[in-house]
């Protein structure tokens, strides 16, 4: 199979129109076969659910080129049982999980040409997606939906390698309790624009949320998990009901335990512990860990011991291990890597 003439080592993290995407409709009460299709518009509504009420959710997963040359995703069964728990908490219709994981499957399988090498540092972002899609005017769930994924190559998330990052402790609550915070809901991402962009404009790189009931607790961010390491070595992970439930950090977590051989806390994490903390990390499907190096905290810096030179090496170890373990460097748990091709 001959791969697209890209040049792989240019990509950034950006929408590029590949040739195929799957399409599913659900209407009167059941879900069709679906297909693939090489149409890239989605014709809807000027009512539908998704434009009046935002009734709509997402996921994020990668295709790679392992080291022995097959395609592979990482844990696909976890995203599409995250899609059901949204889904079900957002009143649609949950798309079958092992149909949504054939689903994956076929679009990387007809992708398969803008799979990025084995080496390049790029990878295949997958999206799976559903929506509302019948018209709704009175505040109710839609009647009919669109499930979709797509795919697009694109470049490490770090070009030149990640360098720590600063963030700020906002002002904004990015959830409420016993809200959407664990859900993957298109109306969570969109409240977090402003925040984001404000902190931009201020001059950092991410938001550090707070828990909104008492503002004592670290949350996330706004599109990923916290990870701390504690100056033993300890791993340590917010434990909260309102943050979405990362399957990056939870294979870390697992990667720290069973690989490394480091203890591991998940828990409440409180604000007044940051300080103490030897290494920080934000980690997500699309840079994997993201090493934090300073916090702002309205005048007050907290500079983490690991620095603005480079990840901290528990971190790093992680990242390492981890990235191992997809690319087939690394032996990978029972059940991790779905093999495409």
């Amino acid at each position: 199979m001959e791969k697209k003439n890209i040049d792989w080592s240019s990509l950034g993290f950006g929408y590029v129109q590949t040739d195929k995407r799957f399409v599913s409709n659900f209407k009167n009460g059941a879900w069709d076969e679906g297909t693939l299709t090489d149409d890239a518009e989605v014709r809807i509504s000027e009512c539908a659910g998704v434009l009046q009420y935002s009734q709509s959710c997402f996921e994020g997963l990668k295709a790679y080129t392992t080291e022995d040359g097959h395609i592979v995703t990482f844990r696909p069964d976890l995203n599409a049982a995250r899609m059901k728990d949204s889904c079900e908490r957002l009143e649609m219709p949950v798309y079958p999980v092992d149909k949504w994981v054939d689903a994956i499957v076929s679009v990387v399988k007809a992708n398969a040409a803008w799979v990025p090498p084995y080496g390049s540092g790029a990878t295949l972002y997958i999206r799976p997606y559903m929506f509302g899609s019948s018209p709704v005017i009175g505040v109710k769930p839609a009647e009919e939906y669109q499930f979709r994924v797509f795919c697009t190559p694109v470049g490490p998330y770090f070009k030149g390698g990640a360098k720590p990052i600063t963030i700020r402790v906002s002002d904004f609550d990015r959830a409420a309790p016993r809200g959407t915070g664990h859900i993957k809901a298109g109306l969570n991402y969109a409240m977090s624009l402003y925040p984001i962009m404000d902190a931009h404009r201020n001059g950092f790189d991410e938001n550090m949320y707070l828990d909104p009931a008492t503002r004592t607790k670290v949350e996330e961010t706004g599109g990923a998990n916290f990870l701390f390491v504690t100056k033993d070595g300890t791993v340590v992970t917010p434990k909260s009901s309102s943050i979405l439930p990362s399957i990056t950090r939870r294979s870390l977590i697992y990667v720290a335990e069973h690989y490394l051989g480091l203890k591991v806390e998940e828990r409440e994490v409180f604000f007044e512990e940051v300080k103490d903390f030897a290494e920080c990390g934000l980690c997500g499907t699309a840079a994997v860990i993201s090493p934090v190096g300073k916090i702002y905290d309205h005048g007050k810096e907290i500079c983490l011991p690991s620095g603005m030179d480079e990840m901290g090496p528990v971190t790093k170890k992680l990242y390492e291990t981890l990235t191992g373990i997809q690319m087939g460097r690394l032996e990978a748990p029972e059940g991790w890597i779905k093999v495409i091709e």
